[in-house]
């Protein structure tokens, strides 16, 4: 029953309160409640049966209408989103976050190969019969075709998402019935992205060990050392967003933890700084790694962009909030 009380409350909360909005909230109510216990006792279960009792009961559109009543908020302006819309925009975003995962994994292990043939190359292991221009090329040329089908993967998920736009800039109302049962499915959500965080975030962790295993049985070592961090921090960059696109759909569609449209501006300042700061962390190591043959030490330059970043956006959160 505290669901639909829930729900009620949603439902009224945009409403004049006015003496005849009270009565018909009651009497819905009564009616909801007497309808949820005839459920009950033919065996339904507590979530079949609210289910039920809000499809019944949850347009009340028709008896607003007659009784001329309107809302005091600007819903006649923003489209209305169901809960059929809702899980249509959460699958689809579900599935464009595995796309651009897999996009980032592509990259990253796209630099892992690219230092791993470099470094054969050097140990003469591989292309022997080739000059030493070739040897350097030819990596170039797998990271490109790597970078290729990532850079379409990204650009493919959005123009899936297209037609949602209105969503990311908070341009919506969300129906009584969907907010409520988003939020009975937000904290499952929740706990599947927690999880997958904590497995990103040991991965992270363990990832420079493979350097100092590298780096224990000489520098060409070191090297084969990076292209195992390289892989494990993609593996754990996938994790991280496609676990995390379902539950940030969730909160998207229900307007918390920073997805109000107040915050949109700030998102897309801090998006543009980390789209500007990240491309040059990568070439910074590149540079220093086969400029100066640094690739046991630079791999320190992604930790401290990251930290560096999330203090810059930290600074930047407050500041506006302020």
């Amino acid at each position: 029953m505290e669901t639909i009380k829930s729900y009620l409350e949603n439902m009224f909360r945009n409403l004049p309160q006015t003496e005849e909005i009270q009565r018909l909230r009651n009497e819905l109510f009564l009616n909801m409640e007497e309808k949820y216990h005839e459920l009950k006792k033919e065996g339904k279960l507590d979530n079949e049966a609210v289910g039920i009792v809000i499809s019944e009961f949850g347009n009340i559109d028709e008896l607003l209408e007659e009784m001329n009543i309107g809302t005091i908020d600007n819903r006649d302006v923003y489209p209305t989103i169901n809960l059929e819309e809702a899980k249509e925009f959460i699958l689809l975003k579900s599935k464009t976050s595995y796309l651009v995962g897999l996009g980032v994994g592509l990259i990253l292990f796209g630099v892992s190969l690219l230092i791993l043939l470099t470094q054969l190359a050097e140990d003469d292991l591989i292309f022997r019969t080739l000059s030493s221009n070739a040897k350097y090329t030819l990596p170039v040329i797998f990271l490109f075709l790597l970078i290729v089908p990532a850079v379409g993967l990204f650009i493919y998920s959005g123009t899936k998402l297209e037609r949602f736009k209105f969503i990311d800039e908070g341009v919506f109302s969300l129906a009584s019935a969907a907010k409520v049962v988003l939020n009975k499915e937000l904290s499952h959500v929740s706990s599947k992205q927690s999880f997958g965080t904590i497995i990103g975030v040991c991965i992270c962790v363990l990832s420079p060990v493979a350097i100092f295993i590298g780096s224990l049985f000489g520098d060409s070592f070191s090297a084969y050392g990076v292209c195992v961090l390289l892989i494990m921090i993609a593996i754990a960059v996938f994790i991280f967003i496609s676990t995390g696109g379902v539950s940030e759909a969730y909160k998207k569609l229900l307007k918390i933890d920073g997805f109000d449209p107040e915050r949109q501006k700030e998102n897309k300042v801090i998006g543009a700084v980390a789209g500007v700061v990240w491309p040059m962390a990568v070439c910074i190591f590149l540079f220093c790694g086969f400029v100066f043959n640094l690739w046991r030490i630079s791999w320190i330059i992604f930790p401290i962009t990251g930290v560096l970043f999330g203090g810059f956006s930290a600074c930047y959160s407050i500041i506006k909030s302020k």
